[in-house]
């Protein structure tokens, strides 16, 4: 009998911000690690993800795709983890998290590409700049203790994960709000076991070559 929850992934990718997600709900589930050069691509996942991408979610046989959109439909799938606000209290929850996926993702990855969009072409980017991105970050997380307040939310696993990544491979400047930021929300129980799991996937490294 299948799952009731199953997470397509691969320690190496963007799944590890939904396995963190997943820790924080406490919710049951199965993992399915798949690789990128085979059963990524190929029948019967293509079936759940056309884009041959993870992560994937599928739930109750419902599927859902894209890190910021698993990460909302699981905390509304789990209320009673806490990980979304009341609804009359969403303004700061859904503006960040999706600013993280949409303004922030775009901005970065430009960046790491070395294409910086000129004046004209600022105006159609939906971002403006790399610096206005990362100072409009910086000021978000300064804010509050949380993204969008005093508590914990699916929009820290996203924010924090986008965040983290960037601090660690240089795609975003390390500045003191975002250690401070990472400090709280990587100390999380959940965030430790999710890195752990995903830690243990990895595949090994090459042995060294023989003196």
């Amino acid at each position: 009998m299948a799952a009731a929850l199953i997470f397509y992934t691969n320690p190496m990718s963007r799944g590890r911000i939904v396995r963190w997600m997943l820790e924080e709900t406490g919710g049951a589930y199965e993992t399915v690690v798949l690789d990128y050069a085979s059963t990524m691509k190929q029948e019967p996942y293509l079936s759940i993800n056309p884009m041959g991408k993870v992560p994937a979610i599928v739930h109750n046989g419902h599927v859902v795709t894209e890190c910021a959109a698993i990460c909302a439909y699981l905390a509304d799938a789990f209320p009673e983890a806490g990980l979304a606000p009341p609804t009359t209290e969403r303004a700061d929850y859904y503006r960040w998290l999706f600013y993280a996926a949409g303004p922030a993702e775009q901005a970065i990855t430009n960046k790491s590409m070395n294409f910086a969009p000129n004046e004209q072409q600022q105006r159609m980017s939906g971002y403006g700049h790399f610096d206005l991105v990362v100072d409009t970050l910086e000021q978000a997380v300064s804010a509050h203790r949380y993204i969008a307040g005093d508590s914990f939310t699916a929009a820290d696993v996203y924010v924090g994960s986008q965040i983290g990544w960037g601090t660690q491979f240089g795609t975003l400047p390390k500045r003191d709000a975002f250690t401070a930021y990472l400090g709280r929300v990587m100390a999380r129980d959940a965030y430790k076991r999710a890195n752990d799991q995903d830690n243990a996937l990895m595949p090994a490294p090459d042995p060294a070559p023989a003196a």
